[in-house]
């Protein structure tokens, strides 16, 4: 892999940066609303500036969140591997309220197909379907033991479907997030570590015809 060099060595090295500054800017606000001053300050720029190495506040919004991302995988690995990886992260999502809600508010304005944030969304519930579907069909076909023995009684087959429970995995994490900015008190990654117990107990169950 060629190390970029030169002024495109500068202008990655800025970029980072300023999607540091933009990280730390929404872990800190709480509830308040960031501006692209208040980033701009935290380097020592200009809203011109901090706007250039992005082409667009969306587009720089986007490049926070794939860094939360990314951040995410580094610490908990992809969920497809590990088990409480997702609760892990939600939990830790509660901590930063800030980055939550630009998360809340972008992923709603990216449903438009022009939307600069709109492929990066697509791409982000494609691979997350993909990892937890994955790592709940794993889970299912491993051997049962005491309390994970699987109830007597078949279920319908759509509701042992690894890609359906991923499905309703995601929607309920994001719902449980817009609800956990207007009511704090709600406890996100015991709910989903709940939900995610139920969903994989019924794909272990054998599906009645």
């Amino acid at each position: 892999m060629t190390t970029p060099r030169g002024p495109y060595a500068k202008t990655a090295a800025k970029r980072q940066q300023i999607i540091e500054a933009a990280l730390a800017a929404y872990a800190e606000a709480g509830s308040r609303k960031v501006s692209v001053r208040d980033i701009a300050q935290r380097v020592g720029m200009t809203d011109a500036g901090i706007l250039h190495h992005f082409g667009g506040r969306e587009a720089l919004l986007t490049a926070v969140l794939a860094a939360r991302d990314a951040a995410g995988t580094e610490v908990y690995g992809d969920f497809e591997k590990a088990d409480a990886g997702y609760a892990d992260m939600l939990a830790q999502n509660a901590e930063t309220p800030g980055l939550v809600k630009l998360f809340v508010d972008l992923a709603a304005a990216a449903a438009e197909p022009d939307h600069p944030a709109h492929d990066f969304f697509a791409e982000r519930y494609d691979r997350f379907r993909s990892e937890l579907a994955t790592a709940i069909e794993r889970k299912a076909a491993a051997p049962a033991t005491g309390s994970e023995q699987p109830s007597e009684g078949g279920v319908p087959p759509g509701l042992t479907d690894p890609a359906w429970a991923a499905r309703i995995l995601i929607a309920a994490t994001d719902g449980l997030q817009l609800q956990w900015l207007l009511n704090p008190e709600i406890d996100m990654a015991a709910d989903v570590s709940r939900l995610a117990e139920l969903l994989t107990a019924v794909a272990v169950r054998p599906a009645v015809d």
